[in-house]
């Protein structure tokens, strides 16, 4: 098989795993073995065996010393520390992006995000398309990944996105009743505009700082969460199953 071949089954075996681990259809604490992971999605063991290696990655699985991985389970603690990580990180490539200079490209994609998003959000926060929030929401973070113009900054900071509920849409839409979340995008959008504003100017503190705030708005998202009453409603939100009652 080409390369490009091998790399795109490589990849479907990891988004077909990561899916059915962040839906609860593996849970907590089920083992998954090379070959029962390679009949479940009716592939080879090498490309099933490069997705399990991914997942470990990312903190969905552990691996034992037989070589057989676990679903994780994660704290609370574990949760907002993902968070953290990818709000220090964000604020580095903000604080890069000024100090050395934006990529063009990167921030003319960023800046379409935000005038997109405002689209979405004029209407008032009662009807908010959150679908398409999150879609570009998503895209003015890949966006802000590439500011600094640095590709080991970029695949770092996607690599914590790809952390258990530290993507930057993690809580979108699961909580779309409750109109102090969605209050809370309309907060988040005058960040995102604040940041490229301080990058704009060659502000690196300011816009490392307006980063590292942005990612305690998901943490507030987080906990907010944690307090609603509907198990259901937490249920949807892909990943929850994995978090423990304890902190």
């Amino acid at each position: 098989m080409p390369e490009d071949g091998k790399l795109r089954t490589i990849d479907h075996a990891t988004r077909a795993l990561r899916d059915r681990i962040l839906s609860g259809r593996l849970p907590t604490g089920m083992h998954l073995s090379e070959t029962a992971a390679a009949e479940m999605l009716g592939l080879s063991r090498t490309p099933t065996r490069e997705a399990l290696t991914q997942l470990v990655e990312e903190g969905l699985l552990e691996r034992g010393a037989s070589g057989r991985c676990t679903v994780r389970a994660l704290t609370r603690a574990d949760v907002a520390d993902a968070i953290e990580l990818r709000g220090v990180l964000e604020g580095m490539a903000l604080r890069l992006a000024a100090e050395r200079g934006a990529d063009p490209a990167a921030l003319a994609e960023a800046e379409a995000c935000v005038e997109a998003i405002d689209g979405v959000i004029t209407h008032g926060a009662r009807a908010m398309d959150f679908e398409r929030y999150a879609e570009l929401n998503a895209g003015f973070h890949a966006a802000l990944a590439r500011l600094p113009g640095s590709p080991l900054i970029e695949r770092e900071l996607m690599r914590a996105h790809r952390l258990p509920l530290a993507s930057p849409s993690a809580f979108l839409g699961s909580q779309a009743t409750q109109l102090e979340f969605r209050r809370s995008l309309l907060i988040a959008q005058s960040q995102h505009r604040a940041m490229l504003e301080a990058v704009t100017a060659r502000e690196g503190a300011r816009a490392e700082a307006l980063g590292r705030e942005h990612a305690r708005l998901a943490r507030h998202n987080f906990e907010q969460a944690l307090a609603q009453d509907s198990t259901a409603q937490l249920q949807d939100i892909p990943g929850f199953s994995l978090v423990t009652a304890e902190n």
